[in-house]
């Protein structure tokens, strides 16, 4: 059941009568997950959307990233955030797999690393830097919200200098090993995590779980997948922002 969708949307008066309990949890309150593939698993209820605690945050991307991971793949989580998917890939991956999570903002950091060890998790690698096309260094804007933060070439306030790596690279030295699945959401940078990647794409085909967040992103990450013989499925949409499965063929 999808409590964080229609049903908790503070758009209704449904929705807002629902959601009223919620605003009673202690935000730094440990929950149990109570439906999914994280059911009885711990989470921080104020880290982020209650959806992820209630089981049912981006429902159908969600069951999806779940139905293609098995025991002993390996995933690469760019754009981890606060780690639900993370923490989903580490459960279905089992002892035998391996996770590689990429976040670089310190916040999200602490509450990943917290999701992680609330749940005793021994198979996820912590990777504190953004992913692009290239190794390099750039500014990192906070965004609005700790959901939205992204890659810029600004500097203010709200940004600060943050290690850009890409796949490639990382994988040609021997930091990381072939991946059998990847998802990607990192809010308008997945065309240069993928351009960045081409070789993985190319040499070992993983499935691609994909957000991107504007049409002109989109555009790019379908144009290069399908270069590169991928076909590409909607998940989910939300305005301006999509949600796509992109298999190999």
């Amino acid at each position: 059941m999808n409590f964080s969708a229609v049903s908790l949307s503070d758009q209704t008066l449904l929705g807002r009568a629902l959601r009223l309990p919620l605003k009673l949890i202690p935000p730094d309150a440990p929950m149990p997950v109570l439906q999914g593939a994280l059911r009885g698993k711990r989470w921080i209820a104020g880290s982020g959307n209650h959806g992820c605690w209630l089981g049912s945050y981006e429902h159908h991307t969600q069951q999806t990233f779940a139905s293609i991971i098995r025991p002993g793949h390996t995933v690469y989580d760019l754009g981890a955030n606060v780690g639900f998917y993370s923490l989903l890939a580490s459960t279905l991956v089992g002892p035998t797999g391996k996770v590689f999570s990429f976040e670089p903002v310190p916040r999200n950091l602490r509450y990943l690393r917290r999701h992680l060890a609330l749940n005793r998790v021994t198979n996820c690698t912590i990777w504190e830097v953004a992913v692009g096309r290239t190794e390099s260094t750039g500014q990192f804007n906070l965004g609005h919200n700790h959901v939205s933060g992204h890659l810029t070439g600004a500097s203010d306030d709200n940004t600060f200098s943050v290690r850009i790596v890409a796949l490639d690279q990382l994988f040609d030295s021997g930091h990381l090993p072939p991946p059998d699945v990847i998802k990607c959401d990192i809010e308008g940078g997945e065309y240069d995590a993928l351009a960045g990647a081409v070789k993985i794409l190319t040499m070992h085909r993983p499935t691609i779980v994909l957000a991107t967040h504007g049409p002109e992103v989109h555009e790019q990450c379908c144009d290069l997948l399908t270069t590169h013989r991928y076909r590409m499925t909607q998940l989910e949409y939300y305005g301006a922002d999509r949600q796509l499965l992109a298999t190999p063929t």
